[in-house]
């Protein structure tokens, strides 16, 4: 289930309006607020520089975070919200809703292969080609996997991975339903497919002539 949901600081702010807003950026924090999950709100403020690296490292909009704020249960939140300053592009204000262990949320899920070593398509020289690194999903927050798996025993060049080949916890479904999308194959190495390439125009020239 869930490995480590990474953590997020802050502390109260205290004011509320747009004077503590300014008043908190100037001291190098953006202003956000907690809501939802049955509490009151929660007028916080970031490290400005904390959430930057956050931000530039991607999907901060479906990452599960474990907010930890001074004086108060550690709950665990996901971003609802970023407003940006429209010159600059830089965050000036960030929403977080609570959720409860039963809530429902969509998040990008990391894929692991495994037993790549002893795949018969990888020990012939195969490719492993991944499509998808990571799934998003539908999940509960309190029974998010924190990887998924897909064992590569017996796998042979020109197999294909698809997302029914992987189980699912409980409760858990892709947001894609329509259709059994590639999550990864293992193709034939570059020096046999112009082989086979070469070996097939023959044939076909052959077969004209």
């Amino acid at each position: 289930m869930a490995g480590e949901i990474p953590d997020l600081h802050a502390t109260v702010r205290t004011g509320t309006g747009k004077g503590a807003a300014r008043q908190a950026r100037r001291e190098q924090f953006v202003p956000g607020i907690i809501y939802g999950g049955g509490a009151d709100p929660v007028a916080i403020n970031l490290k400005y520089n904390e959430l930057l690296k956050r931000l530039k490292s991607g999907r901060f909009l479906s990452t599960l975070f474990n907010m930890k704020v001074e004086g108060q249960e550690d709950v665990r939140v996901i971003c609802r919200s970023v407003q940006r300053d429209v010159v600059k592009d830089l965050p000036i204000h960030v929403d977080f809703m609570r959720l409860r262990r039963t809530s429902r949320i969509n998040l990008f899920i990391p894929v692991e292969f495994l037993n790549e070593e002893i795949a018969p398509g990888i020990k012939k020289g195969g490719v492993l080609t991944v499509v998808r690194p990571e799934v998003e999903l539908k999940v509960t927050a309190g029974d998010i996997p924190e990887k998924l798996t897909v064992d590569l025993t017996g796998r042979d060049i020109g197999d294909t991975i698809h997302i029914s080949d992987i189980t699912l916890p409980e409760s858990t479904r892709p947001m894609i339903t329509d259709r059994d999308f590639v999550i990864a194959n293992i193709s034939a190495p570059s020096g046999l497919r112009s082989a086979d390439e070469e070996e097939g125009e023959e044939e076909a020239e052959a077969a004209e002539e």
